[in-house]
């Protein structure tokens, strides 16, 4: 006998949809999330691409999910995962308040910014150096800030930030950014934003007080500069929240978990859904899809074995 019959790591948009999925399933369905409901989409700004809804706040479409999800009696929980093991015909999740059991898992963990890894940038995380202008951007208003990178997520950033500060230098180690054309016609047409391309971060310093000031370098031939600025906001990239896994599931050599488009993974009985999974795009539209896959898979593993 075990404790749920679904548990599902990861409150995002992935794993919120598993939770509708399952509970409309009338599934015992546990989801657990260590941070906020919504995972990086409730720290976004602005949402304008999730078909069939108006613009609105990633916060405002993490609580629709949510209550959507408990209407159908799946459990939302706070807390951490530290680990997975397989006993018999169930898992055991290992939690910090203690071990749960379930008979089948939907790995939805998201994931999290990587780092710059420049000198200055871990002594100053909290005191000028930022990986959420959401958070954090209304601590610098009416100042100059900086943006790292040449993402959407980078570019959506920006764009917010202008809304709060006097001037956004946005650097990327490229000519081009990578964001959607429409972004990028955005944010070079912002009269707050200077782009700053083909240069990188060489290193970020200051005092006690926190940031002060960004060395630039170029990338090829050039001078450096140096940005005095007392915030920036990094977001180069994004790393996969996996490490509890240790060996039990296949990921690939950036950590994102192997699985195809119908999520299951080599473990049968467990699904990866969402950001954590290898794939080509991660969209709030990828992750649900992703969600209610899952689940799908999971519903006829319980009911016959097929995997």
């Amino acid at each position: 006998m075990t404790d749920h019959d679904v548990i599902v790591i990861g409150a995002g948009p992935a794993g919120l949809t598993a939770g509708i999925y399952a509970g409309r399933m009338r599934l015992s369905t546990l989801v657990i999330e260590m941070m906020m409901p919504g995972g990086q989409a409730a720290i976004t700004h602005l949402i304008e691409n999730y078909p069939g809804v108006s613009p609105l706040s990633g916060a405002e479409l993490a609580s629709r999910m949510q209550e959507q999800m408990e209407s159908f009696g799946a459990v939302l929980v706070s807390d951490t995962v530290t680990g997975i093991e397989r006993t018999g015909d169930h898992f055991t999740v290992m939690r910090g308040s203690g071990p749960t059991t379930a008979r089948a898992v939907v790995i939805a963990s998201g994931t999290g910014y990587r780092e710059l890894g420049i000198p200055g940038e871990k002594e100053f995380v909290g005191r000028g150096v930022s990986y959420c202008a959401t958070c954090d951007g209304p601590f610098y208003r009416d100042q100059e800030v900086a943006v790292v990178g040449g993402g959407n997520s980078a570019l959506q950033e920006a764009l917010y930030l202008t809304g709060l500060v006097t001037k956004v230098y946005l650097i990327h180690r490229r000519d081009e950014f990578r964001a959607h054309p429409v972004l990028a016609e955005r944010v070079r047409a912002h009269e707050k934003i200077e782009c700053i391309c083909s240069h990188t971060v060489e290193s970020i310093e200051g005092s006690g007080a926190g940031v002060e000031r960004l060395n630039l370098k170029p990338v090829g031939e050039g001078e450096k500069r140096v940005l005095e600025v007392p915030g920036v906001f990094l977001f180069v990239g994004l790393k996969p929240k996996t490490e509890f896994l240790g060996d039990l599931i296949e990921t690939n050599e950036w950590g994102f978990i192997t699985a195809g488009e119908d999520t299951r993974t080599n473990v049968p009985g467990i699904c990866a859904a969402g950001d954590c999974r290898e794939k080509p795009l991660r969209q709030i539209a990828t992750a649900v899809g992703d969600g209610a896959t899952a689940v799908f898979a999971i519903e006829r593993y319980l009911d016959d074995g097929e995997w």
